[in-house]
């Protein structure tokens, strides 16, 4: 049976094209303490001069490069560009050839010649802003992100992850596709955060099904999948590197979306310093990613090797998370409501394994212990978990650092303690 849309890369090296081109939003007022933004000009071995924007951070910090879709420029990344510079992160945005501001031949107006001619330049020419990027001052190039929108730039984008994966430390993959060799590259780069961004009502169906794809794909916990709704899906109409205004932009494509939905850009913004700045290369555990895991801990016979997986990722990643916490401890719970406090203690000391500054989690221990009828292993929890509280080194548990939370383990592990005194 023919799909219903065949992987547009394969026609894009046969066929001759016509794009249409549309304009982006213009950028705003930038910060008043930022840089100015500066237009740069980078000249290719064949000489052709490609035009890029460099948005500069304030202070040193990490980079990224923003990779547009195919009928749009470097200017639909303009807003998201100037949010980045002002949170610490250097970002530059680029024309590729035939685009934009960039020389080469008109993508509209090429061969099919000059079509595989231009995918054969274009990791040189990416690879050409990437180390303008990483060579500016204040930049960290061994901490870069990479963005990338609609199948020309996911595509782009993904490669370009393969070919400098010491440097790129995260990716922002939005309303596209990659063929098999970007799949397998995503799926070997288990240490690899990524943002998947998706609208159902996407003009070019079946993109919600190919980002969906790239999700599940990728083996790294530290993953995100925005996946905006829609009540029915778009109906398909056209591929999207053939769109010779016979489907009409409704907003719900690429770069499009940061009309659309004005959250995103905010979104992609708190990924980005997450993944670059706060912890670099590592974003907390997704339950969705974090499912076959928690599978297992649903199962008593299971723990033994979730715990066994944990430890043998920490060998390989110190940092790595394959869970949430509270995801696990929802399932910690369950057990102790059900009076199976040993399977309890079981989840409950794999989570503390890996994420052992949290209050929240020695308490849970702590309780289960009690159930399980080993004061003293009670007591020494929740002497531990009132002690974390008291120090405010770290926060209550990954998922929250409330007032109102750490109250709450303070009353539970205070409880354990009076009845623990009590029963003796």
């Amino acid at each position: 049976m023919k799909p219903a849309r065949s992987f547009w890369l394969l026609a894009l090296l046969a066929l001759p094209v016509t794009v249409l081109v549309a304009g982006a939003g213009r950028m705003g007022n930038r910060h008043a303490q930022q840089p100015p933004v500066r237009i740069v000009d980078l000249k290719t071995p064949d000489g052709t001069l490609l035009k890029a924007s460099y948005f500069a951070a304030a202070k040193p910090g990490p980079g990224v490069l923003l990779l547009h879709q195919i009928n749009r420029d470097r200017k639909s990344w303009d807003n998201l560009a100037e949010q980045l510079a002002a949170a610490g992160i250097h970002t530059l945005t680029l024309d590729l050839r035939g685009h934009g501001e960039s020389g080469g031949t008109p993508f509209e107006k090429r061969t099919p010649a000059e079509v595989d001619e231009d995918w054969r330049r274009r990791p040189g020419d990416v690879d050409l802003a990437l180390q303008y990027l990483t060579a500016q001052p204040g930049v960290d190039r061994e901490v870069i992100g990479i963005g990338g929108a609609g199948s020309f730039g996911v595509l782009t984008g993904v490669a370009t992850a393969q070919r400098h994966p010491g440097q790129v430390k995260s990716l922002v993959l939005i309303s596209g596709e990659t063929p098999r060799d970007g799949l397998q590259f995503l799926h070997q780069a288990s240490q690899l955060p990524g943002l998947f961004v998706v609208d159902d009502e996407d003009e070019y169906p079946p993109t919600a099904e190919a980002m969906a794809l790239l999700y599940v794909t990728a083996s790294s916990p530290g993953k995100k999948f925005v996946h905006y709704s829609a009540a029915k899906d778009a109906p398909w109409l056209w591929y999207e590197p053939f769109d010779v205004g016979r489907v009409r932009a409704n907003g719900h494509h690429g770069t499009d979306l940061f009309t659309t939905h004005q959250e995103l850009p905010g979104i992609i913004v708190e990924w980005l310093v997450t993944t670059l700045i706060t912890t670099p290369g590592h974003a907390p555990a997704d339950p969705l990613a974090a499912g076959s895991i928690l599978n297992q801990l649903q199962t008593p016979s299971g723990i033994a090797p979730a715990t066994t997986q944990l430890k043998d990722a920490r060998k390989k990643d110190p940092a790595v998370q394959l869970f949430p916490e509270i995801s696990a401890s929802i399932v910690g719970q369950d057990y102790l409501r059900e009076k199976d406090s040993k399977s309890a203690i079981g989840v409950f000391q794999l989570i503390l394994l890996a994420y052992p500054t949290s209050a929240d989690a020695h308490e849970n221990l702590a309780e289960a212990y009690l159930a399980n009828g080993r004061k003293d292993l009670a007591r020494q929890y929740a002497d531990t978990a009132l002690a974390l509280l008291n120090s405010h080194a770290a926060p209550a548990s990954s998922w929250s650092d409330t007032d109102q939370q750490r109250g709450e383990i303070r009353r539970s592990a205070e409880n354990v303690l009076t009845q623990v005194s009590s029963t003796h």
